[in-house]
């Protein structure tokens, strides 16, 4: 069996779901002839203290918003679980206290983007917990021992955002991206392009300008560290595929990225 890619794809709203536009678009084209035995998705929509990891055979659809319109919360991603995964990926982790979940299910960070990139809901799929009292580096590391499942058939997903922050969102259509929101994506995709992981890691380092435009990028970093995951189950051969990155609402980053 052929090495997988890993995936990172910026999810943005819930909507997206019920989208047909050029990120869910593109969403799609990246598994297009791709056909995994399983999915593993690190959503920033699961942040826990510790790791788990959902080991149910019928995972339930969570609608973890409000506030949105009544077909989101009709709408049900019908995917299995995968428990033979889920027990993987606790014996990839033997140093952790891994929970096997029976409660969590598929959030929105998975399910919305899901629903493109396997419409038909035939590949089993896993998630996997954010411990948010981790830092970057342990994220990335884990990542990396994960990497194995590549070449096991399973398809790594990362679903988060690189610039996140709701708090400074324009509804005015105006068109307008923030200067710091612009300055970090540009960083993060340069590092990504020259392969400096380490850039990536310690993204709250650099020059005042560059550290600015990271605490308003990144005010909490639950969907920043599944970019993390995908960087850290990479290899530095695997070919880099950036096809669609755009800021909208000018501060949330819709870049996605393939490796491999």
């Amino acid at each position: 069996m052929s090495s997988m890619p890993v995936l990172f794809i910026g999810h943005g709203s819930p909507l997206t779901a019920f989208e047909d536009n050029q990120f869910t678009r593109s969403w799609a084209a990246m598994v297009n002839g791709i056909q995994p035995t399983a999915v593993l998705c690190v959503s920033a929509h699961w942040c826990t203290n510790g790791t788990g990891v959902t080991a149910m055979t019928s995972p339930r659809t969570i609608h973890d918003f409000h506030g949105f319109p009544d077909d989101l919360y009709q709408f049900h991603y019908s995917a299995p679980g995968s428990p033979e995964l889920a027990h993987r990926v606790k014996q990839l982790l033997p140093s952790l206290d891994v929970v096997l979940d029976q409660h969590w299910g598929f959030d929105h960070g998975c399910w919305a983007v899901m629903k493109h990139v396997f419409p038909q809901a035939d590949v089993p799929v896993v998630q996997l917990s954010i411990d948010m009292q981790r830092d970057a580096q342990w994220h990335y590391d884990l990542g990396k021992q994960l990497s194995v499942l590549r070449n096991e058939g399973t398809l790594i997903i990362g679903s988060g955002n690189i610039v996140h922050n709701l708090r400074q969102l324009d509804f005015s259509d105006s068109g307008q991206i923030f200067p710091w929101a612009q300055r970090f994506n540009d960083h993060v995709r340069q590092s990504i392009e020259s392969h400096n992981h380490h850039a990536i890691i310690q993204y709250q380092q650099g020059d005042d300008e560059l550290r600015r435009a990271a605490m308003l990028s990144v005010p909490t970093p639950d969907h920043y560290y599944p970019l993390l995951y995908v960087l850290g189950a990479s290899t530095p051969n695997d070919p880099i595929d950036i096809s669609l990155d755009e800021i909208v609402l000018g501060s949330i980053a819709m870049m996605s990225v393939k490796l491999g």
